[in-house]
C-alpha cells in the first residue's frame, strides 16, 4: 500500500487554533495527501505533486484590517493574494453557509460547508470530575484580583482539611454532593484581543450586582462581611453569587485585570487563569453557563469556543452578529445579546432561583445536551473526507 503524507499549515498560533489541530488529528487517522495553503505551500504542492486544499475559517485580510484599517493598501494586496491563490486550490472547506455564499459570489470559489464540532473528550463532567477539578483549582479561586470578594471569603470559611469540600462540592462519606449555597459558575474563554470587547461582560456583571441588591432591598451600609456570612450560613436568596472564570492569554489581559481589581461587587467575583488541555474541557463540563464575546472580523466565521461549550452540554450567551445563528439557536442552546444591559437581563432571567428552581437555565441545558451529540469525527467523515477523496482522485 502506498504511504502518503499530509501537511497542515496554520497562519498563526497553532495552539489557539483547535480546528486545525482537529484537522491534523483526523488526517493522521486517514493518511490523505497534503493540505497546504497560499503562496509558498501552493508552490510546494506543485513540486511535491500533492493536492491543494484550503480550510477557510476566516479571512486573513479582515483580521489584518483590525489593526491597519479596511482602507489600507496592504490589506487590499493581502486580500488579492488570498483570492488569487484561493482560486488555485483543488478544493475548499468553509465554516458557515454565509462564508460559502461570500466565496461563491465574490471570490469565484466553490467551498463545502464543514461545521466545527467538538471532539469526544468534551463532555458533561461527572460529580467526581467536578470535585477533583475544583480541588486542583481551589488555591487559585481563593485569590481575588482585588479586594476580598464573595468567593474568597466564603471559600476560606467553608473549605475543610484534606479537600473534603470545594466551592461547589462536598465529599460526604463515599459520595459527592453539589452544595446548595454554591456560586453559579460562568465561563468565558478569550484571547484578550480587540475583536472581543470584554468591557461588555464587566458592565453586565456590575448591573447584575446592583440589580440583585435592589431586588433584595439590601442596605449599602451593611458590611460586605455580613452579607458574605449570610451567604455561607445558608440564607436563601432569589439570585446566586456569580463566579466568572475567564480563561486564556493575550495582550489585553492585564488591562482588564486592572479594571476588575477596582470593581467592588458583593455578589460577583472574577478569576482569570490558564488551564491545562486536560482541565479546560472539565471546566466547561462543570460550569453552569458560557459567555462568548467573539465578534467575527469578517462577519462570516463562528467561535470554536462555543462549539466546545456545546460539546460539554453548556448553554451559551453570545454576542449577536451576522451568522452566529448558524451555531447558537436562540432559546434552544443559548441566548444572544447586543449590549451589556441585554446580557445582564439574561443573567438575571437564567439564574433566578438557582440552583434548584431555575427552569429557564435547566431547559437550555437539556436542549444543549440533546443538540450537542454530533462530534468532530462524524462531521469530518461526512463532509471533509468525501471532498478530500474526490480531490485525490483528480490529482
Amino acid at each position: 500500500m502506498e504511504r502518503r503524507r499530509a501537511c497542515v499549515v496554520v497562519l498563526g498560533d497553532l495552539g489557539r487554533s483547535p480546528r486545525m489541530q482537529y484537522q491534523a488529528l483526523s488526517l493522521a487517522r486517514q493518511n490523505p495527501p497534503s493540505v497546504p495553503t497560499l503562496i509558498a505551500v501552493k508552490w510546494a504542492s506543485i513540486l511535491k505533486r500533492s493536492a491543494f486544499i484550503i480550510d477557510w475559517h476566516n479571512f486573513g485580510h479582515t483580521l489584518l484590517a483590525l489593526s491597519l484599517g479596511r482602507n489600507s493598501s496592504f490589506v487590499a494586496v493581502y486580500r488579492w493574494i488570498e483570492k488569487h491563490f484561493g482560486k488555485m486550490a483543488d478544493g475548499s472547506f468553509c465554516v458557515t453557509k454565509a462564508m460559502q455564499h461570500e466565496l461563491a459570489e465574490n471570490w469565484d470559489i466553490k467551498a463545502t460547508v464543514f461545521y466545527d464540532q467538538p471532539p469526544e473528550f468534551f463532555h458533561v463532567a461527572s460529580l467526581q470530575e467536578k470535585h477533583e477539578l475544583f480541588c486542583r483549582l481551589h488555591s487559585n479561586l481563593l485569590q481575588p484580583l482585588g479586594l476580598q470578594d464573595c468567593v474568597s471569603y466564603a471559600g476560606a470559611v467553608t473549605v475543610g482539611h484534606e479537600q473534603q469540600e470545594t466551592l461547589l462540592t462536598s465529599l460526604v462519606g463515599n459520595g459527592i454532593l453539589l452544595k446548595q449555597n454554591r456560586p453559579a459558575v460562568v465561563v468565558s474563554s478569550t484571547s484578550w484581543t480587540p475583536d472581543e470587547d470584554f468591557s461588555i461582560l464587566l458592565e453586565a456583571a456590575v448591573m447584575y450586582d446592583r440589580r440583585v441588591a435592589a431586588i433584595l432591598n439590601e442596605d449599602d451600609s451593611v458590611s460586605d462581611e455580613f452579607i458574605w456570612k449570610d451567604i455561607y450560613d445558608g440564607k436563601q436568596y432569589l439570585y446566586p453569587r456569580l463566579l466568572f472564570i475567564i480563561t486564556g492569554k493575550g495582550p489585553d489581559k492585564e488591562k482588564y485585570e486592572d479594571k476588575i481589581s477596582k470593581l467592588h461587587l458583593k455578589r460577583v467575583a472574577f478569576r482569570t487563569m490558564w488551564l491545562s488541555p486536560e482541565d479546560y474541557p472539565l471546566l466547561l463540563g462543570s460550569a453552569d453557563l458560557g459567555v462568548c464575546l467573539h465578534t467575527s472580523s469578517s462577519g462570516l466565521d463562528l467561535p470554536m469556543k462555543v462549539v466546545d461549550m456545546f460539546g460539554c452540554g453548556l448553554p451559551v450567551c453570545a454576542v449577536s452578529y451576522s451568522c452566529i445563528n448558524e451555531l447558537v439557536k436562540a432559546e434552544k442552546n443559548g441566548l444572544l445579546f447586543s449590549s451589556s444591559s441585554e446580557l445582564a437581563d439574561e443573567l438575571l432571567m437564567l439564574f433566578r432561583g438557582f440552583p434548584n428552581e431555575c427552569s429557564a437555565l435547566d431547559s437550555l441545558k437539556n436542549s444543549t445536551v440533546e443538540m450537542g451529540s454530533r462530534r468532530w469525527s462524524t462531521e469530518w467523515d461526512e463532509h471533509a473526507k468525501p471532498l478530500i477523496s474526490q480531490v485525490i482522485s483528480r490529482c
